[in-house]
């Protein structure tokens, strides 16, 4: 599977006509990104979301970032990669995990799995499990998942079970220790939060609406973050290590940076200040895309 080392990801297709997302996808593609990543909240069913996506374009790569296990047995989940990877070879990426705030409730679902679950690491490796064993007859087809992970043990789980880990909400000193954790050949997707212009109150709310998730403060504090710097939305040296503000040149800085530190791909995420589809930031930063020589 051929992500390149440029992606897109977004929450901008929730909210806007199928027609419109078919049309995103297609400029996606032909702006030359390797792949579309597409989180999962409170709008489409991932799954099928990527089927339109896969639809709608020819070449690209799909890539859920994440498709929410709590929502799924793992049956389920393995019939539908399955059946997309069967329609549509070596283009589906089943990006796993499963996160909640504190503040959001827990949602128990098949199998005993919960989102708010106190042994998260043990509860995704019977996950995991439970789908390689699902007993599906018919496919003849390698599918390809990767698996939301920030800690150490969770990367191990991701290189051991997956074709890699999708961190998402890192800065470049994590995707370092990631490459670290995984070894050389797995893969590591990194999302990376951009702002084409200076508008860091757009940035600052994107930090601070993740700040409620346990995971994420933890994983900070992994890396030497602070209780101050989860205050107030937010410290500046928080913002500035998590999101890029700038032009061109800062966000190609920080995607080489990434790049450099271990990165096989970074899918890019243009934070916008409204609900938009944000084509015109797209159509700008695929000059980052590396093209082949003439």
């Amino acid at each position: 599977m051929d992500l390149g080392s440029i992606g897109v990801w977004t929450f901008a297709f929730e909210g806007q006509p199928a027609g419109a997302v078919r049309a995103a996808a297609a400029e996606i593609e032909e702006l030359g990104y390797g792949a579309i990543w597409f989180g999962e909240a409170f709008g489409r069913e991932a799954l099928t979301q990527a089927s339109l996506l896969l639809h709608a374009t020819d070449r690209i790569a799909v890539a859920t970032g994440i498709a929410r296990a709590s929502l799924r047995d793992p049956l389920a989940m393995a019939a539908a990669q399955l059946t997309l990877t069967e329609a549509f070879p070596e283009r589906f990426l089943l990006g796993i995990g499963g996160h909640r705030s504190p503040k959001q409730q827990a949602v128990p679902i098949l199998n005993g799995l919960i989102e708010n679950d106190p042994q998260p690491l043990e509860t995704m490796r019977d996950y995991l499990e439970a789908m390689d064993k699902a007993p599906l007859s018919g496919f003849d087809v390698q599918p390809r998942r990767a698996l939301a992970a920030l800690g150490p043990r969770m990367l191990r789980l991701a290189a051991d079970k997956t074709m890699g880990a999708h961190p998402y909400f890192v800065p470049v000193e994590h995707t370092a220790k990631a490459r670290e954790i995984l070894g050389p050949e797995p893969l590591l997707a990194v999302e990376q939060a951009v702002f084409l212009g200076d508008d860091r109150d757009v940035a600052k709310a994107h930090v601070g609406g993740y700040l409620a998730a346990r995971h994420q403060t933890n994983n900070l504090r992994r890396l030497g973050f602070t209780d101050a710097d989860f205050a107030d939305g937010g410290s500046d040296r928080l913002v500035d290590a998590i999101t890029v503000t700038g032009d061109t040149d800062a966000i190609a800085k920080r995607v080489r940076e990434h790049l450099d530190a271990g990165a096989n791909h970074v899918c890019v995420q243009v934070l916008t200040s409204g609900r938009r589809v944000p084509l015109a930031e797209w159509r700008e930063l695929a000059g980052l895309i590396p093209r082949p020589a003439a």
